[in-house]
Parts: C-alpha cells; structure tokens; sequence
C-alpha cells in the first residue's frame, strides 16, 4: 500500500544566506546573491561573476580534521542536513529507527575544487604529491555517504548524478523510498562547489553563462527578452522527508506533502532542451497524474527557468501544452534563480524547499529583473515583487543537460 509522504525539515546555504531562514527573507524582499567573483581572480574570463557562499564556516558542522579531509560540497552538503535534521527534531539513535533512515543526495560535478588543486600538485611535484584523500574527496556520493555516515542512516543511501536534475532525481527516488516502505525518513536534495577557475571557465567555454559582467546583480533575468545565459552559483538544498504517520506520531511540523514526481528523458540532445520542452511537458504531466491533479488545479510552478535564450522559451511553451487555457488563466510561475543564480546540482533541492515554503506560508516568490517582455514568453511570471496568495497545490522543475527532466508535485497539509 502506498504511504504519505511529508516534508518536516529545510536546510540550506545559498548565495543570499547560509541558512533558510536568511535566504527565505531574501527571496521574498527580492534580493540577488550574485556578485563580482572574490575567491580567485576572474578578469581572464568572459564571465566574471556567480552566486558565491559568503563566510561560510564549516567547522561549525565538522571538526578540523573532517574539514581537510572533505571536498567543499560534502561541507555543504553536512551543514544542510545538519540544519535540515535540526528544523525537523529528529533524533535517531534507536538501531532499528537507523535502518529505516536513508540518504540520497545529488551532485552534478562533485569535487571539482579537489581535482584542480590535486592536478596542480601533480602538474608541479609527479604522482607522488597525490593526496591519498583525492579520490573520496573528489567523487559525487560522497556527500551522501558522508552525511549517512554524519548521522547514523543506515537505509538507503545513494546519489543521483544527471546534471541540473540531479537533486530532483534524489528527492524523486527519495519520495518512493518512503511510499513504497523502503524507509520511513530520508534526507534528501543537493549540493554542488563548482566555482572554480575550470567550473567557470568550462561553462563560459560552452557559452552558457551570462557576460552582464558590469550588472551582476541584473544578470539573470529569466523570462525576459534581454536574457543572455544563466549564473553560476554553489550551494546546498536539503530536506527531511518523512512517511506521514510517523511525522504526525511524533508531532512534528509540516511544510508540505509530495504527492507525485514524473522523471523523462528528452532523447534529443546533449544540451539543447527537446522542441517545444516535449520531455519537459511529459515530466508534468507524470507528475500531475500520480499527484492525482487535473491540471487546472494547480496554482504555481518553481520554474526551471535558467535565464537561458531557449531553456525559458520551451519552458514556456511546456506549460503551455500541459496546462492549457489555465496557463494564462490563474496558474502563477516564478524562477528563483533570478536571486541565486543556477546551483547546478543542488538546484533541485534548494527549489523543491522553496516551493515547500512557497504552499506553508503562502507567498509567492517574485522573478527580479524582469523588465522588458518576451512577446514568446508571455505567462504570469510573478515579476519583480513577491505576491501574497494561498498556495494549495505547485510544481518544481529541473531539466538537465543530457536531457534529463524532473517535476515535482506538492500540496499543502
């Protein structure tokens, strides 16, 4: 029989705080996080700005020794779990309760800042200056071994690697551990550290990232006409999901309750999205049909929205196709990215406890810079200021290169 399955705890570092709580205020003010890079000299690059974490300290959350040891996504990835673990008080020390508790996080790079800085000393000293700890510092399940061995879960424990979806696999696959009685309580979302001098150089080599290298905190402006490539930016986006008695047995708090996921494939092309967002479009509509929805039920959709030329056209269009005459008609879209840039890997999971807080406080998050419309792109894209309005039911998108999309429905309890 199929289970409940509720969100009952958030944690996240961001570019606009290094907790929800501060990045939460910063969405609904309508802030931007992203700005001039500072940890290493960028004026070689094309693109010379990205949503850095600011003073974020992770020996609050390992000690000295776990700190060298650890790439910093899995410091990331240990200190929004961390907090995630703390806003859901949990406490899982009973061996039975432990086997019931898994981990799936997602990465869509890993240890990006570990392979330069271990190349480097390879490039100047030979094989012999390889730091044994590069290999596990540097492969993409090491966030979710690290945080399952962090806090004792000894059930399922995975990650999900597919790019700019990866976090919304691992909330996917998470959301079935628990329905299908695999667990009863999963941490879950992503993490990703990939501004470093290759990350940034890598993706301004591919011409995606946007060069509004005098205005960057008007850089992303998904939706709108002058967009020109999406932000680079690191963090981590965890969340406590929980089967729905057991959350109530022991009186916990609720976000918000998943009740369906729909994950398809574009076979199309590596980094183009499909015509008219086809695989974007079958992902909605997966997820509507296991949620139980009629499209025009839905109220909001935490858009995918990059800020990219063809990402937010076949967006667009996507919801266009899924939801009809509703699409222009009551159903509110906004991209957060426009404030944290694109987290890559961990975008998902930041997303999905955005939309979680969007149905449990019943604010609608705006898209900032919007200022000159897109006559193709022509939803209610909840422009430049937050919106108050009851939200009952919504959507989270992620599409990834390689064609991979995820949508993720949710209602409020």
């Amino acid at each position: 029989m199929a289970r409940r399955v509720v969100i009952t705890g958030v944690g996240a570092v961001t570019p606009l705080g290094n907790d929800m709580n501060v990045t939460w205020k910063g969405l609904i003010e309508g802030r931007s996080g992203i700005n001039t890079i500072k940890s290493f000299d960028p004026s070689q690059f094309e693109t010379q700005f990205a949503g850095e974490i600011k003073d974020f300290d992770p020996q609050k959350y390992m000690d000295k020794k776990e700190t060298k040891r650890t790439d910093r996504f899995v410091q990331l990835a240990v200190a929004a779990s961390t907090m995630a673990f703390e806003d859901a008080g949990l406490k899982i020390t009973d061996p039975e309760e432990q086997e019931r508790f898994g981990v799936i996080i997602g990465s869509g790079i890993g240890g990006m800042e570990t392979h330069e800085i271990q190349h480097d000393r390879y490039l100047k000293g030979g094989p012999g200056r390889i730091s044994p700890f590069y290999v596990p510092m540097m492969i993409s399940d090491m966030a979710a071994g690290y945080v399952s061995i962090h806090f004792g879960a000894k059930g399922p424990n995975f990650c999900t690697v597919s790019a700019c979806a990866s976090s919304g696999h691992a909330i996917g696959i998470a959301f079935r551990s628990i329905k299908y009685d695999e667990a009863d309580i999963m941490l879950t979302g992503g993490t990703e550290a990939s501004i470093t001098q290759m990350g940034l150089g890598g993706f301004c080599a591919c011409k995606a990232l946007s060069t509004r290298n005098d205005d960057p905190q008007g850089a992303s402006r998904p939706f709108d006409k002058t967009r020109d490539g999406f932000i680079l930016s690191d963090g981590s986006g965890i969340l406590v999901l929980e089967e729905y008695e057991h959350a109530r047995a022991r009186g916990a708090h609720i976000y918000a309750e998943i009740i369906g996921i729909g994950m398809t494939a574009d076979a199309y092309h590596i980094t183009a999205p499909a015509c008219e967002g086809e695989g974007a479009q079958r992902a909605m509509r997966l997820a509507l049909k296991e949620a139980c929805l009629d499209p025009s039920d839905l109220d909001y959709i935490n858009a995918h929205g990059t800020s990219t030329e063809l990402n937010d056209l076949t967006e667009t269009q996507a919801v266009k196709k899924v939801f009809g005459a509703h699409a222009k008609n009551g159903l509110i879209i906004s991209s957060t990215k426009s404030m944290i840039g694109h987290l890559l890997g961990a975008a998902g999971g930041i997303e999905a406890i955005i939309t979680a807080l969007t149905i449990y406080y019943g604010i609608i998050p705006p898209t900032i810079n919007y200022r000159y419309p897109d006559p193709e792109c022509d939803l209610d894209y909840c422009t430049n200021q937050a919106r108050e309005k009851p939200v009952r039911t919504a959507l989270s998108n992620s599409f990834g290169f390689g064609g991979h999309n995820v949508s993720i429905a949710m209602k409020k309890v």
